[in-house]
């Protein structure tokens, strides 16, 4: 009942919030630069969608993990950055326009690669069932539209009209998304703890390396396309920061095993450990232009 509660009301709720407070420090020429400038977006999105999965397949072998650990890895991998990653960013001081903008395409673009890297990996793995996996696409969209995409419109328009009140706002806002941060994650470790332990038994290094590997060549790939380093902070945070709720729901609800979001429960503790180290290592530097 609390776990069901937290993440269909206030885990929903509470990023909701983090977009509002961060769609105050945006204007619609931050996205603007995006347009214009798309190699830092064309770079994300191929970490996200393409080297993500691979990189998550390529473990699953390494390891020779058992079929339903392996398609569980795999459902996590090909799950787009959720609304957390928007957070870590801003705390962090990356581009949070980019880091916006990756999560929302990549959230639609999912829809379509989701179906066809899971069908892949049930045939692949051996846990296949013949079923046909399809998101709910309207539920899907209106989730990415509640959370993310209304509240930053609605806290861009505050910007627009009341610069000053969003200005005052910036740095008490950062400060709630952190304390926010903090509460959710002890909140999802409490509400799954007895599923925790059994995660990282089974698939604790797996998913620690996943995480920063995935990480780890975000930073590298963005550093080597000389991007920005407010940008590669965004390509990083968005390369290992995923979207577990999505994952869970896919497990347990679109393919009815609760087994196959076990990686997902792990994986959940490393992007929150790791999050938190960058919110901690790099929120408190002088923001560089």
């Amino acid at each position: 009942m609390i776990a069901t509660l937290l993440s269909k009301v206030f885990l929903p709720l509470s990023l909701a919030i983090i977009m509002l407070g961060m769609g105050m420090t945006l204007i619609p020429a931050d996205f603007g630069r995006i347009v214009k400038y798309p190699k830092a977006v064309l770079i994300g999105l191929t970490n996200q969608l393409i080297f993500l999965p691979i990189i998550g397949f390529l473990l699953a072998i390494a390891f020779d993990l058992d079929p339903t650990m392996a398609v569980g890895i795999m459902i996590l991998a090909s799950a787009p950055g959720g609304p957390t990653s928007n957070l870590i960013s801003q705390v962090c001081k990356g581009n949070i326009a980019l880091s916006v903008t990756l999560t929302a395409i990549a959230s639609f673009a999912s829809i379509l690669t989701i179906p066809f890297i899971l069908s892949n990996a049930l045939e692949y793995f051996g846990s296949g069932t013949g079923q046909t996996i399809k998101l709910p696409i309207m539920d899907t969209i209106l989730q990415i539209m509640v959370i993310t995409v209304i509240p930053i419109s609605i806290g861009m328009t505050i910007r627009k009209y009341k610069e000053a009140f969003a200005a005052r706002m910036e740095k008490p806002m950062r400060t709630a998304s952190t304390v926010i941060f903090i509460v959710i994650f002890i909140a999802v470790i409490a509400a799954n703890f007895s599923l925790l332990g059994e995660a990282l038994k089974r698939v604790g290094i797996v998913t620690l390396l996943l995480n920063l590997a995935t990480m780890g060549f975000g930073f590298i790939t963005a550093r080597i396309f000389k991007l920005d380093f407010k940008s590669a902070i965004s390509i990083t945070v968005e390369s290992g920061i995923q979207n577990g709720t999505l994952a869970f729901v896919i497990a347990t609800t679109i393919l009815n095993n609760v087994e196959f979001g076990i990686p997902t429960g792990a994986y959940s503790i490393w992007m929150f450990i790791t999050g938190g180290i960058l919110m901690w290592k790099l929120g408190k530097r002088e923001i560089v232009k």
